[in-house]
């Protein structure tokens, strides 16, 4: 039997660097979907990228065929360009010798990925990508709820 094919779009923001942030996720399947978001009181915008990433994976009930679509380019790189596979083999380092940052939400994520098959797709933040803009705008909304 074939797994089911989900197009997840995730984004994440911050108000300032560090700051308040929020992420969300949409998944999108068979002409359903389905919209999620958090954020956290002190975190980076990378942070929320991941995170979106992340719980857009784990909501996911069974094994799928995955589409991630993100504006991030770090995370599209990431997969996209073999960077992963050479921080592996480096314990966790660049290619400048310093650890990589985020390390425990990289871990998280290769861990969601696990189940599934996972193909990622750059994205334009910003521009007139419906649904980019749907999951920006409610990463938002999750960021202004850990402002003071």
């Amino acid at each position: 039997m074939s797994k089911p094919e989900v197009s997840i779009y995730t984004d994440g923001a911050c108000s300032g660097n560090p700051g308040p942030g929020g992420w969300a996720a949409l998944l999108e399947t068979k002409g359903k979907e389905k919209t999620i978001s958090g954020g956290e009181a002190r975190t980076t915008n990378n942070r929320m990228e991941l995170k979106a990433a992340i719980e857009g994976l784990r909501a996911l009930k069974k094994p799928c065929k995955v589409v991630i679509h993100s504006d991030s380019a770090l995370l599209v790189n990431t997969f996209n360009k073999g960077w992963i596979d050479n921080w592996l083999k480096r314990d966790w380092r660049k290619a400048d010798k310093k650890p990589v940052e985020n390390q425990d939400l990289w871990k998280a994520l290769l861990n969601a990925m696990k189940p599934h098959e996972v193909k990622w797709v750059k994205v334009k933040g910003h521009a007139n990508n419906e649904k980019n803009n749907l999951v920006d705008e409610l990463a938002v909304a999750a960021a202004k709820k850990y402002q003071k």
